[in-house]
């Protein structure tokens, strides 16, 4: 199985790649649809159990999807989730 930590810390320190060509899909209660996206520039630190941003601190679990170049690296199977 995937997880959303270990494919941003891949990005942030594998050579050739970089976490600022990456979009990451989050759930945000309140947002139209409880969905909002982010560019990977503005991640300022990867913790444990969330990433940090100048203004937020999100959780790992409330990543939806992670894009990176035109392809999706990252998708939470919503169904097992019982989310659709």
């Amino acid at each position: 199985m995937v997880y959303p930590r270990d494919v941003l810390n891949k990005l942030r320190w594998t050579e050739g790649e970089s976490l600022a060509d990456a979009v990451i899909w989050y759930i945000h209660r309140g947002a139209p649809g409880d969905v909002l996206k982010i560019a990977g520039d503005r991640i300022s630190s990867l913790g444990r159990g969330f990433f940090e941003t100048d203004d937020a601190t999100i959780p790992y679990h409330r990543i939806l999807r992670i894009d990176y170049r035109g392809r999706t690296l990252f998708e939470k199977d919503m169904r097992a989730k019982g989310m659709t």
